[in-house]
């Protein structure tokens, strides 16, 4: 396999998981709060990429590696096949990334209460 293209497959699961972490990171907030200094940025990120309409700098990187390796964008393997639907679904508009912003401000905000209600409860005699 070409170095390349072995390179865009791993922003592509890197870019996947960094999606994860935006959602779901927040959990790991719930039991270290000091994760919330790395996290936050990172879901503040999330959701301004998609407030703003704007593209991840990840997917700039994986299409040129691509390019380099000599192949058309998103064709291929594994990976391509299995995770380019769910960090680039098919119909993405505008409509559709506020949503997904949206969600992510809901869903961390949600595990960010929790999180401060345990520190709370931590705090009291």
């Amino acid at each position: 396999m070409n170095f390349y293209l072995i390179l865009s497959n791993l922003v592509i699961l890197v870019h996947f998981f960094f999606i994860l972490f935006v959602i779901l990171g927040g959990l790991l907030v719930i039991r270290s709060p000091k994760m919330a200094i790395i996290h936050a940025p990172a879901a503040f990120w999330g959701a301004y990429i998609e407030y703003s309409g704007g593209i991840c700098p990840l997917t700039p990187l994986e299409n040129y590696l691509r390019r380099l390796a000599g192949v058309k964008t998103y064709e291929g393997d594994f990976i391509v096949q299995y995770l380019q639907f769910i960090i680039y679904p098919e119909h993405l508009t505008s409509e559709v990334q506020f949503i997904f912003g949206t969600t992510v401000v809901v869903i961390n905000a949600f595990f960010y209460m929790l999180a401060l209600r345990r520190w709370i409860k931590g705090l009291k005699p």
